[in-house]
């Protein structure tokens, strides 16, 4: 059992919670992930992990309310504990010494975003980043993303915080007034990767993206999470999460990310 000692309501849809897990805050690094069980026998569910503290043995999670288990999860509180916390999975993200580095973030996407980007600055990179949202309360962790980035810009789809619209607007900006960056890290929703990675080639700048397809065991056993990158099939869970963006196919990992659309529309409407 991993005990909850934090938890926070980030806006109506989105929560964080720092869990004790000794041999997962140990071992973890960026871009790792966990599977977490709620409850004896319940759903397993990848979550990727937005931060870690070594001496406190723990390790935050965030994560959307969107279905049966994410809403099991959203009712426990301090002091509650959570069945299973497995990991770290997967391997860390892959991050080569840089100058100057973009990290752009959409959604829950910010979340594994911040310890990469904090990992490069400590390494002495110097970080600027987009935060994109459906509005200024969808936007999580500024306060922590203003505190290592130079330069934080924002984007939101009503205006409310940032430019109007989507990352991409801020993103061909910067590229468009000379900015340069040796590396950008895209994590967000699959058509905002894919965009950003069309960006990004044409100005040949080296680009990293987060995939989270289909998961069941986290561990290459199902094949669930496969997807092509570089014209080969690689399981996201042992390969992965992150990979080159310009390599990834995104059309056919949005198709099988939509394979289960139905069963997903179902259950939201039976718990309304």
């Amino acid at each position: 059992m991993y005990k909850i000692v934090r938890k926070e309501v980030l806006n109506e849809t989105v929560e964080l919670m720092e869990v004790i897990a000794p041999f997962v805050a140990r071992k973890c690094e960026p871009g790792q992930f966990i599977m977490l069980c709620v409850e004896p026998d319940g759903e397993r569910i990848p979550l990727t992990i937005a931060d870690f503290d070594r001496e406190r043995e723990t390790v935050t999670i965030i994560y959307q309310v969107v279905g049966y288990s994410t809403r099991k999860l959203s009712e426990k509180n301090v002091g509650d504990s959570i069945e299973e916390f497995v990991g770290p999975l997967g391997k860390a993200a892959p991050l080569p010494s840089a100058k100057k580095v973009l990290g752009i973030g959409g959604g829950v996407g910010i979340a594994p975003l911040y310890p990469q980007l904090r990992k490069l600055k400590e390494n002495g990179a110097d970080v600027d980043c987009i935060l994109g949202g459906q509005n200024k309360d969808y936007i999580i962790m500024k306060d922590q993303m203003e505190a290592i980035c130079a330069n934080v810009h924002y984007a939101s789809d009503d205006g409310s915080i940032g430019s109007k619209g989507f990352v991409t607007t801020p993103l061909e900006k910067l590229l468009d007034e000379g900015e340069s960056y040796d590396l950008v890290i895209a994590i967000g929703p699959l058509p905002m990767m894919k965009a950003i990675c069309h960006i990004t080639k044409k100005h040949n700048i080296k680009t990293n993206v987060s995939l989270n397809p289909i998961m069941i065991d986290g561990t290459g056993m199902c094949g669930g999470c496969r997807v092509t990158v570089g014209n080969e099939t690689k399981f996201a869970c042992v390969d992965g999460p992150d990979f080159d963006g310009h390599l990834v196919d995104f059309d056919e990992a949005m198709l099988r990310q939509g394979m289960y659309k139905e069963e997903e529309h179902k259950c939201r409407l039976e718990r309304k």
